[in-house]
């Protein structure tokens, strides 16, 4: 049920953690912007509240602060920050957690195009983020594909299924929070090591925005019944 759970968005005063922080606190979820720096939180937080005429709840936390409080953990830093951000945070987490993991490693993050990929060692960025929490959190891939414009954008509905990666008893809850979303489906796309394929779809978007001049592009996986 809406507001009875707490999401925490690590990264959330970057593009795409910062619009979904908005589209759940505008459905009603209870959430929690987490940043290196305190104060950047509470910044972004206070601009989700103005851009909702202060509708909803919503608060600011340094990343391990959010995480002891959350329910549930969204990962939305680039994958140059991802390994530091959970390691600093691994402390706050607990058994029974979801942690549901955005990250794509793009080259960009090491100077590159960003319509390529880097591989990490463990496959993807999502089970590079299982191998640093504590076992016991549920993970999970998410969201990648969805564009930050459209998610920052309340007028426009989220052109994108959304594939999910993982922890089968995680899943169910993830599938709330992508209802939240106007236009968006949930896809359960299988076990996590499944987020390699995902996660290179998001190069193959970008690149697809850059030859066609577009704002964004995203995904629709025809055949299957809505979720």
């Amino acid at each position: 049920m809406a507001g009875a759970r707490t999401i925490a968005v690590l990264g959330g005063t970057g593009d795409q953690g910062y619009g979904l922080a908005l589209r759940w606190v505008k459905a009603g979820e209870h959430v929690l912007i987490g940043s290196r720096v305190a104060e950047r939180a509470e910044e972004a937080a206070r601009n989700i509240r103005e851009a909702l005429g202060g509708q909803g709840t919503i608060e600011g936390r340094e990343n391990p602060a959010a995480v002891a409080e959350a329910d549930i953990v969204v990962v939305s830093v680039p994958f140059s920050a991802q390994a530091t951000t959970l390691k600093t945070c691994r402390d706050s987490f607990r058994e029974g957690q979801i942690l549901c993991d955005l990250t794509v490693a793009l080259a960009s993050n090491i100077g590159g195009p960003a319509t390529r990929m880097i591989i990490p060692p463990q496959g993807s960025a999502a089970e590079q983020a299982a191998d640093l929490v504590p076992k016991g959190v549920k993970v999970v891939s998410a969201f990648q594909n969805v564009s930050a414009e459209a998610l920052a954008n309340l007028d426009e509905e989220i052109e994108c299924d959304v594939i999910v990666c993982g922890a089968n008893d995680a899943k169910p809850v993830i599938r709330d929070l992508i209802h939240h979303l106007p236009g968006a489906r949930y896809v359960d796309g299988g076990p996590l090591y499944n987020s390699r394929i995902v996660e290179s779809i998001t190069a193959l978007l970008i690149g697809f925005n850059i030859r066609y001049k577009v704002p964004h592009s995203g995904i629709r996986i025809t055949g299957i019944p809505a979720a």
